[in-house]
């Protein structure tokens, strides 16, 4: 008996009810990409009932759906990955974490480059590969240090390893990590080493030695209670970083790139006996997303898609698989951070598929594995929608 959680990063469908708040008013990820190329191509999805979801151009909505379907409205004060995947497991951020649209503090910055020994440049708002071409030459005459935000309480740190060895860049992460985060006080989410190599024009990052350093989860999470009951919690892909490692038995990194996560994802199917498989693909919010690649994020839609039938055929009459989102990343839409938006959710097993309304929360989803797998949610919040 399993539950097997895969969050397609990013892919929003719509409006959140306080998306105004945040500016981002119409910001609708799976409608917006299927109408700016045509039409998506992921009948699949469409069985299960994604059309049933959300109008999207090239998905019809199906009379006899394959999987429970419905809309996750998300309680946390942010529009985050870790948020996001933080409420999934019952712990809600009532106050959003410090962000810096204007950069890092000067007295951050200087104490940075003190106990580094390089200086910095950049430290600004920006996409990691558009940052990279900025700043790249620079760093390669000069040897600093490439400092970037986003919308989301993230310090990054990009290097190329030619001119800086990586282990020096996991050091100065963790002399940040240590800075921003141990020390007292929560000034950023994550910190994370962002490697790269190639020529000016020609920069390639290394996303398999990309590492986050998070924060740790102020409490006890769902996958910590399912842990606790004997089962495995098995975390493919970004989802150690993002619980720093609480609550799982399991880590299967991956290759940088979602299909090899799917790999992971049905390596675990066959490996464990009962338990939760929880796995990010982080494809649709990296590489298109923050890019505004509509045609891109269209392609990634149709890969995962493509995958679905050995994902369904693998699963026993006993496993449970929930496919949803932790935010939004419209690749049409102004910018290139995330968009606040609803998560769609489709549910596979658990009996007669059906309507599942507008969850208020994301934590219906640990809660309802919990259950699954006969594991009580003791206070955390949350709602079974199979109940």
């Amino acid at each position: 008996m399993k539950s097997i959680i895969i969050v397609l990063d990013g892919l929003g469908a719509g409006d959140a009810p306080d998306a105004k708040d945040f500016g981002d008013e119409g910001a609708n990820t799976l409608a917006n990409t299927a109408k700016a190329v045509g039409g998506l191509d992921a009948p699949n999805l469409g069985m299960l009932g994604l059309g049933n979801i959300v109008e999207i151009e090239g998905v019809e909505k199906t009379h006899s759906p394959k999987a429970s379907f419905g809309l996750m409205v998300e309680k946390s004060a942010a529009k985050a990955t870790l948020a996001g995947h933080w409420e999934m497991m019952g712990l809600v951020l009532e106050d959003p974490l410090p962000t810096y649209p204007d950069g890092f503090p000067e007295e951050i910055v200087a104490r940075f480059e003190r106990e580094t020994g390089r200086r910095v440049v950049g430290d600004k708002p920006a996409s990691g590969t558009e940052i990279i071409e900025e700043f790249g030459p620079e760093q390669q005459k000069s040897g600093a240090w490439i400092l970037y935000t986003s919308a989301d309480s993230v310090f990054q740190l990009a290097a190329h390893t030619d001119e800086i060895p990586l282990i020096e860049l996991y050091e100065a992460c963790e002399k940040a990590h240590e800075m921003l985060i141990q020390e007292g006080g929560i000034l950023v989410e994550r910190v994370i080493a962002r490697p790269f190599h190639g020529e000016p024009g020609a920069y390639e990052r290394e996303n398999e030695n990309r590492h986050d350093y998070g924060i740790e989860p102020f409490g006890e999470t769902y996958m910590d209670k399912i842990k606790n009951a004997g089962h495995e919690v098995v975390a493919v892909g970004k989802i150690r970083d993002i619980f720093d490692g609480k609550g799982i038995t399991k880590h299967l990194p991956a290759p940088p790139d979602d299909d090899a996560k799917v790999d992971a994802v049905l390596e675990a199917l066959e490996k464990i006996g009962s338990g939760l498989v929880f796995a990010n693909l982080v494809d649709f919010d990296a590489k298109y997303g923050h890019r505004r690649d509509p045609e891109g994020m269209a392609g990634n839609i149709k890969r995962f898609d493509d995958r679905l039938p050995e994902l369904l055929e693998k699963l026993a009459d006993d496993d449970l698989l929930i496919i949803t989102a932790d935010h939004g990343n419209d690749p049409t839409f102004r910018g290139t951070d995330h968009t606040r938006e609803m998560a769609p959710l489709l549910v596979v097993g658990g009996g007669e598929p059906r309507p599942l309304g507008v969850r208020e929360g994301f934590s219906d989803i640990g809660a309802t594995s919990a259950a699954w797998l006969g594991v009580g949610k003791d206070g955390l919040p949350g709602e079974d929608f199979l109940a």
